[in-house]
């Protein structure tokens, strides 16, 4: 791999004469497609007939013109034409991204022609997007992909968010202040933005855990109980409060928001063992709706039909929302010679949080991979690294762990 990285460092070089350059023309586009998703696209003077789609992760607002992702000034230097879509739904918008995909696609080529090769690439959610590009949107040549920091157990996910309300409601329902209304429907049908507000949510979990307080102005029952929900869910306390929330409007957002899952219950745990005895004998136990179920799953859970597709995943250790276990699952499905996942060894929890070089490493690995047939492993991408972070454009550190062994999902979300 070191003559192509080499060579690529030499094009780092220049980067920053790119970005700091008046003279370029590019050619950009914005638009709605006829699904009325927003989107933009641009090609550099220098096109090389491929195409770069870029798919946002979550809490990006779905009413704006999207941003062409991290790395867009150096896929544009490279040749590369760069394009995104919004999303015409959020919570989970894999009922609709394969369509906004398409339809994306579609507006480029009637635009500026059939693209000769595609890639796809997304952070979080919008890496399960670049999977379910994959395998789903039938886009046409899609060489590359590269899903970072993805929830690539797919609607598996959605386990894991029940089991975090469910558990709160069996350590905590009985608390004053600290009852949440609607336990596996997140909230209640019908409930309004008013009826139970993020400050509300806030006070549960300070009267429940001490959260938002000094961990030394906790009572011994609040430190106990937080205890007791971080070793069920296996998730780290600096993340209890995001993950609570999800499991409050995320999960009720799922069930009723429209375009969903039209008020179906789509996921259950009457049969979960849970490692707490207490919480396994007092937790509710729901049964989901069949259909709801099936619907969910089929947008959407990789099944690792992807065709001769090239893909490069990569994840940090301790990732406290798409957590470094959904790569076991990707990888279970997903052959070995079209798959090659690298994580970064951090020490504190992050989600995304990659450096420059780490980022940048990882796409030219996949274009190496491209151009060359050559599959890179961990050890090429962290060499790779190296050399990009000794360039004046890219920050390191460098953190690939070739020896990092990925846990398993079971552990942390148990089996349905």
């Amino acid at each position: 791999m070191r003559k192509l990285l080499n060579a690529s460092c030499v094009a780092f070089f220049f980067f920053s004469l790119l970005i700091s350059s008046t003279a370029r023309s590019n050619t950009i586009y914005e638009g709605r497609t006829r699904g009325g998703a927003l989107i933009k696209i641009e090609i550099p003077d220098n096109w090389n007939g491929g195409l770069v789609i870029y798919n946002h992760g979550s809490g990006v607002d779905i009413t704006q013109s999207p941003d062409l992702g991290p790395i867009a000034a150096l896929q544009l230097f490279e040749g590369y034409a760069v394009a995104a879509s919004s999303y015409r739904l959020s919570i989970w918008p894999l009922f609709k991204t394969k369509y906004d995909l398409q339809n994306l696609v579609r507006k480029f080529r009637r635009k500026f022609g059939v693209p000769s090769e595609i890639y796809l690439y997304g952070f979080s959610v919008g890496g399960l997007v670049t999977a379910q590009g994959i395998e789903q949107a039938r886009l046409g040549n899609v060489v590359g992909a590269y899903p970072v920091c993805g929830v690539m157990a797919g609607s598996r996910y959605w386990d894991g968010v029940l089991d975090w309300r469910l558990v709160y409601d069996a350590i905590c329902s009985e608390v004053p202040g600290a009852y949440i209304p609607g336990g596996p429907t997140g909230l209640p049908e019908g409930f309004t933005d008013s009826d139970f507000t993020p400050a509300d949510l806030t006070s549960a979990l300070q009267s429940c855990f001490g959260l938002g307080t000094d961990p030394s102005a906790r009572t011994t029952d609040q430190a106990a109980r937080l205890q007791l929900f971080v070793d069920e869910t296996n998730m780290p306390e600096t993340i209890v409060a995001r993950n609570v929330g999800t499991s409050v409007y995320g999960l009720f957002g799922l069930i009723y928001s429209k375009g969903h899952l039209r008020g179906k219950q789509a996921l259950g745990n009457a049969n979960v063992q849970y490692e707490d005895p207490g919480i396994n004998a007092n937790i509710q136990r729901v049964s989901p709706h069949r259909r709801a179920m099936k619907h969910l799953k089929r947008n959407f859970t990789p099944t690792g039909n992807v065709g001769n597709t090239k893909i490069i995943s990569i994840s940090t250790s301790k990732d406290g929302r798409a957590f470094i276990e959904n790569l076991q699952v990707y990888r279970d499905v997903v052959p070995s010679s079209n798959l090659t996942v690298a994580v970064v060894a951090e020490e504190e929890s992050s989600h995304c949080e990659f450096s420059q070089a780490e980022f940048v490493a990882g796409w030219e690995a996949l274009r190496y991979w491209v151009s060359t047939g050559y599959q890179p492993g961990v050890s090429d991408i962290q060499n790779g690294c190296s050399q990009i972070a000794a360039t004046p454009e890219f920050d390191g550190p460098c953190r690939f762990d070739p020896a990092f062994v990925i846990p398993n999902l079971d552990n942390r979300i148990p089996p349905r």
